[in-house]
């Protein structure tokens, strides 16, 4: 086999490597504290199917169980007032959108 044959081989395979573990790096999980802070002071806003509350929901990993959340496609009575998700109620202001964990830490004061 020539040089040129087994040094792109290399290549291929150091980017598969790569590949692989970029694809399959965790996601860094809120702390349960910070998630519990903030599903203390908090309301969210969401509604089945919605692919942005799915990202907000990655945000918390497993502490996403202590978030104050609706559904509004099961409690839509609840909703009145909500033109989108997810949407946040945060000392009475709405914050419309995914928002970072550290705007969030920020707007409740959970740090």
């Amino acid at each position: 086999m020539k040089k040129s044959s087994i040094l792109t081989i290399i290549i291929i395979i150091a980017v598969i490597i790569f590949a692989y573990f970029l694809i399959n790096k965790p996601n860094p999980e809120t702390p349960e504290e910070v998630a519990k802070c903030i599903g203390e002071k908090s309301i969210l806003y969401v509604q089945l199917g919605c692919h942005a509350c799915k990202i907000q929901e990655d945000l918390f990993g497993d502490n996403y169980q202590y978030i104050n959340k609706i559904d509004c496609f099961y409690e839509e009575d609840k909703c009145d007032g909500i033109e989108a998700t997810p949407t946040w109620i945060i000392n009475g202001e709405k914050y419309v959108g995914v928002q970072t964990i550290e705007k969030l830490k920020g707007l409740t004061g959970c740090n």
